[in-house]
């Protein structure tokens, strides 16, 4: 995972993906106060034009206009859905009306948008049918397999072949801070078998669990081999991004951006 720096912007990008993406960081944005630069949440009681001119800011130096932009209202869920140019401004400059953690396309310049403050985003892409996914996957979506469940989606919808797409596992909350209790591990468990203890570690009563681990396996176990995760650890580097365990919800939200260029199909 490469860091990426504009200014006093900072995004992280894949060398796996060759198309507009990015998973941001909190510098570079107008924001201000406990939401302080770069919030891309339009629900985080931030002031609507920061919110815009943040999008502007990222977008500019990523390579897509705000306009584009297509978010999920994410529920914790396993629902993938199609969209297109029709849904561009979604979230942004019009409401989302339903329930989403995930998004595939193969039309251009549309932005697939999914966020985070901990929660693991993973965006998908397919080189050679030309196709891309963009899934939020907290722990519950982890267990559910949303990730792999978008890759399916683009197999069904745009007929891609899993050994063509690239995957990229951004930051999130690693397994040095996401102490749970037993039914998050138990989850795991129940979604992937003995596959899962590999990513859970026992201390006393407390577990510590490896999202992108798991979602790691969730993707390798449909054909997906070329996956790029980041290290970083969101709780770990709360300054430079939104953690809602360490601002106990006091906070932005990170988004995973992803989009075609051009008007393909």
């Amino acid at each position: 995972m490469r860091t990426n720096q504009v200014g006093t912007l900072q995004y992280l990008t894949s060398d796996l993906i060759d198309t507009v993406h990015c998973f941001s960081t909190r510098y570079g944005g107008v924001s201000e106060g406990h939401l302080a630069s770069l919030n891309l949440g339009v629900h985080r009681g931030d002031k609507p034009q920061n919110v815009l001119d943040n999008y502007k800011i990222l977008g500019n130096a990523v390579g897509f206009e705000p306009k584009n932009t297509v978010f999920t209202k994410q529920i914790h869920s396993d629902i993938v859905e199609r969209v297109g140019a029709a849904q561009r401004g979604r979230g942004l400059v019009f409401p989302t009306e339903h329930g989403c953690d995930a998004l595939v396309t193969d039309e251009g310049n549309v932005a697939l948008t999914v966020f985070s403050a901990d929660c693991t985003p993973v965006l998908l892409y397919d080189p050679v049918r030309r196709a891309i996914g963009a899934a939020h996957a907290g722990w519950r979506g982890t267990a559910l397999g949303i990730a792999a469940k978008t890759a399916l989606k683009m197999q069904e919808e745009f007929g891609c072949r899993m050994e063509n797409i690239h995957a990229a596992i951004g930051p999130c909350i690693s397994q040095c801070c996401f102490q749970t209790d037993a039914d998050v591990p138990e989850a795991m468990r129940q979604a992937l078998g003995e596959a899962a203890e590999e990513a859970i570690r026992q201390e006393g009563e407390k577990y510590y669990v490896n999202l992108k681990m798991l979602n790691s396996i969730h993707l390798k176990r449909i054909g997906i081999e070329r996956i790029d995760i980041a290290a970083e650890c969101t709780a770990c580097e709360p300054t430079r991004f939104w953690s809602h365990r360490r601002t106990g919800g006091e906070r932005g939200s990170l988004a995973a951006v992803i989009m075609l260029k051009g008007e393909l199909r």
